[in-house]
């Protein structure tokens, strides 16, 4: 026992195990840096609060507009752990965690993420389960920029622990599919409770639309070798989805500001109700589609490059 629990440790870079106590020791990564990057945003937003002037400890905070934004750019914390954890405990590049110097990824993510967005939300329309209901009148510049620099850092985020701990660590010492699976389940478990108060059949299809997006996010990162292009699909859905289309994220309203006002018509498993286009079935479709067209792109280019 003292052994099993010496090799899943997340506190060495031990890696001459069995896959399935490797997978489980990433797993725990995951949990430690998410936990460390938590404490250490926790700790940056306490620190606004009280250069701010406010009595935090008396339940006296910034607006809500504002507190969200620090929210976003507290998680910056996470990337720090997952990055300080991959150079300290693993001893490894940043480049074999994903992090490489083609940047330029960013751009072709936030390409995809825009035209994957875009025919989601034009396929829903279509069904009348969407309606568009003209530009907003009100919109605060200076806030969705900061909101766009907020959902950078929140999206890649997300990608450095779940594809650059979690699939880049493991893609290379277990099979692939147990890899991305490992990869997948963090990320779904990472948004589980976004669920809250949600009804099954939301429930069922927007776990599907998390495990899907997982893949696609997956199959970026292997076919371009880095995890920029994740990051810029991941950032840019998510702004455009609550700041520019004003839509309901993950289970969250949209942004108190945003560029167009859309409404979802009626609660049904076209527009995914409350918890928003990610719990739709047309999404699921949508996605499900791309996720499939990457795989055999990465799949046809792998096996140019073995002949």
């Amino acid at each position: 026992m003292r052994k099993f629990i010496k090799n899943i440790s997340p506190f060495n870079n031990r890696t001459d195990m069995p896959a399935a106590m490797l997978v489980i020791k990433k797993l725990l990564a995951f949990i430690l840096c998410f936990a460390a990057g938590t404490l250490l945003g926790n700790a940056v937003v306490i620190g606004a609060m009280i250069v701010g002037g406010k009595k935090f400890l008396q339940g006296e905070t910034f607006t809500e507009s504002t507190m969200e934004l620090l929210g976003l750019y507290a998680m910056a914390g996470m990337i720090a752990a997952s990055v300080l954890y991959w150079k300290i405990i693993e001893k490894r590049n940043l480049s074999e965690m994903g992090v490489t110097g083609r940047i330029g990824g960013l751009f072709v993510g936030a390409l995809i993420g825009t035209v994957l967005l875009f025919v989601c939300v034009a396929a829903i329309m279509l069904t009348g389960s969407i309606s568009y209901e003209g530009l907003s009148k009100d919109t605060n510049i200076p806030m969705l920029m900061l909101m766009l620099g907020g959902f950078i850092i929140q999206g890649a985020a997300e990608e450095f622990l779940c594809r650059g701990l979690v699939l880049c660590s493991l893609k290379d010492r277990v099979p692939m599919p147990v890899a991305i699976s490992a990869s997948t389940f963090v990320f779904t478990f990472n948004h589980w409770g976004n669920f809250t108060g949600s009804e099954p059949k939301y429930i069922f299809s927007g776990v599907f639309c998390l495990i899907v997006i997982s893949c696609v996010f997956s199959f970026l990162t292997l076919k371009t070798k880095s995890i920029w292009a994740a990051c810029g699909l991941h950032s840019v859905w998510n702004f455009c989805l609550c700041c520019v289309l004003g839509l309901n994220l993950s289970g969250s309203e949209g942004a108190s500001t945003a560029l167009i006002n859309m409404r979802s018509v009626g609660n049904n498993l076209l527009n995914g109700g409350n918890y928003g286009i990610e719990a739709s079935i047309i999404a699921d479709i949508v996605i499900a589609a791309a996720a499939v067209l990457l795989w055999q792109i990465y799949k046809k280019n792998n096996t140019e490059r073995q002949a």
